[in-house]
């Protein structure tokens, strides 16, 4: 094995910005090297550029992940890159705040597609040769939100929600294979997250108490490695989502007063 492949190999989904940009950072930092996925050529182009330092090798892949086709050149990408993938990052994926009655389906489908099935698509084979090899570190990139029933953003709490027993249910088919899947639930982040999700008008989405995606993915990264099975990044986030569990009505009530335009009455 040459020096260049005898690093560890991970695919960071949605690596071009956000919490999988600070993933695909700090798997550098830790003596990987990354292949990074979004579809947008410039701006994977770009992240590479950012992240590019002399300990780790970074690779790209502009694909459409929502799509059949997209998902399937991605898996072509990683086969002739001729590694087996040590960690998968499962972290694309984009939200849609509203009213359900009033939001765009085709922009809703579209984020079933991506959140749901491309994870669901390209998670099958990678997991199939890991668990032949006997080794290998899942992440899936949830929410807090799947906590709770989450109002005006029903169908992207859904998806979370999805992603989250996912995971969880396929961590446990996979004990004792030497495969272990861990779910990140990351609280409202600093990210591009709210001005895709049209939310930038919501007290949540204007809020400047958002958490650092940097501190995000390090805490994601050090619950994957020693195997834990979920993280939720922060402690307001920790008890948030204790008490979002435990009275899941009364935390769907919060949530919706946080739709609400800054100074209404919500």
């Amino acid at each position: 094995m040459s020096a260049e492949t005898s690093k560890p190999f991970a695919v960071v989904t949605g690596g071009s910005n956000g919490i999988g940009f600070e993933l695909a950072r700090e798997l550098i930092g830790s003596g990987y090297d990354v292949l990074i996925a979004a579809q947008d050529e410039g701006h994977v182009a770009d992240a590479a550029r950012r992240l590019s330092t002399e300990d780790g090798k970074v690779s790209t892949h502009a694909s459409d992940l929502s799509s059949e086709a997209g998902v399937d050149s991605l898996v072509a990408a990683i086969r002739s890159a001729g590694r087996p993938v040590d960690v998968l990052c499962i972290n694309a994926g984009f939200g849609l705040g509203g009213a359900f009655v009033e939001t765009d389906l085709g922009r809703e489908l579209a984020m079933i597609d991506l959140n749901v099935r491309g994870a669901v698509q390209l998670t099958k084979p990678v997991v199939k040769e890991m668990v032949a090899r006997g080794s290998g570190r899942i992440l899936f990139t949830s929410s807090i939100a799947a906590s709770m029933p989450d109002p005006f953003e029903a169908v992207y709490g859904a998806t979370k929600m999805f992603l989250r027993w996912f995971g969880e249910a396929l961590r446990s088919e996979l004990k004792d294979t030497g495969v272990t899947v861990t779910v990140l639930m990351p609280g409202p982040t600093e990210t591009d997250f709210f001005r895709r999700a049209e939310m930038l008008d919501t007290k949540i989405g204007a809020s400047n108490g958002k958490d650092d995606p940097a501190a995000v993915a390090k805490a994601a990264l050090d619950a994957l490695q020693s195997g834990s099975d979920k993280v939720v990044p922060g402690v307001k986030n920790k008890v948030m989502s204790a008490v979002t569990e435990a009275l899941p009505d009364m935390a769907a009530a919060a949530l919706h007063r946080g739709f609400s335009k800054p100074g209404s009455a919500g």
